[in-house]
């Protein structure tokens, strides 16, 4: 999809508003032909908001019929021609594309478990989740009747086009899909912002390979000069930061012993509001260390 202003959208053609707009909604280029007809949009949000509607009052045979046309999760046999360019690149991003056989074997079991109940793909707003949390998600709803299943379908269909919408449409307003997480060092032996510690963030896995998300140090302040993750949704999962405080200590002259009692210090912890602000910080002397939740 090639970036659009709204203005843009809001005096083309309506052919080119719905070409623009075609895959916002997989393979449903009806919801954006329907929602030209509200035109012109005060801002994203009231764009948006008049796509959802469209699905909100489709007849049940189309909302299936959209639900139908999304790809399963993490299958083979669906990559290349047969998935869009954008649910290739949400697939990827949350690393279904180099999943160990552990997880293929899991996504594989759950995929067909879901099909044979419901008749249609599972699906998720993948870029608001790990791996780990999908495949507990799909456990979650498998005991679901097909009714609360095409419920939570569309609201999840709805969740990634809110983020294809933008990532495609630029204008006065911003759809509230990204969350923030961020940390911070204290050093609480002097008393001022711990600079130059190594820090690096871990998404934890339970069947695959645990995979590095950021590796930075900390600025004069403490922090880091951009969020760990930040710009978009904070995948719902298990994490992992490490600080290398040992090395730090070692070359402020601080007395400590040999080995130092803390070298690096690991903080695990769970995200569950990808939307949210989630702040770890560490506050750290050669001795000890503590943190808690911010935001």
């Amino acid at each position: 999809m090639t970036e659009k202003t709204l203005d843009e959208l809001n005096a083309c053609s309506k052919a080119d508003f719905v070409a623009a707009l075609a895959n916002i909604f997989e393979y449903s280029p009806w919801i954006a032909e329907k929602a030209a007809e509200s035109r012109p949009f005060a801002g994203v949000k009231q764009l948006f908001a008049a796509m959802r509607k469209v699905v909100e009052e489709a007849a049940a045979g189309q909302r299936l019929a959209l639900i139908k046309a999304h790809p399963d999760l993490a299958d083979k046999t669906q990559r290349g021609d047969l998935l869009t360019a954008e649910s290739n690149a949400e697939q990827n991003s949350v690393g279904l594309d180099r999943l160990s056989e552990a997880e293929y074997a899991a996504f594989d079991r759950v995929n067909n478990a879901y099909r044979a109940k419901f008749g249609f793909p599972y699906i998720v707003c993948v870029r608001r989740h790990t791996k780990d949390s999908i495949l507990a998600d799909f456990e979650k709803r498998l005991p679901n009747d097909p009714a609360a299943e095409v419920t939570a379908s569309v609201a999840e269909i709805c969740k990634i086009a809110a983020l294809r919408t933008d990532l495609l449409v630029q204008g006065p307003d911003r759809l509230q899909v990204h969350g923030r997480l961020s940390t911070h060092v204290l050093d609480t032996h002097s008393g001022r912002p711990a600079a130059g510690i190594s820090v690096e963030l871990v998404e934890l896995s339970k069947l695959g390979v645990s995979r590095v998300i950021a590796r930075t140090l900390t600025n004069h302040d403490g922090r880091t000069d951009v969020p760990l993750i930040g710009g978009r949704p904070v995948p719902i999962g298990r994490y992992e930061l490490t600080f290398k405080v040992g090395s730090y200590f070692a070359e402020r002259g601080v007395p400590m012993s040999d080995p130092p009692f803390l070298d690096e210090i690991p903080l695990r912890f769970s995200v569950y509001e990808p939307e949210g602000h989630l702040h770890v910080p560490l506050l750290v002397t050669p001795w000890s260390y503590g943190t808690y939740r911010g935001s």
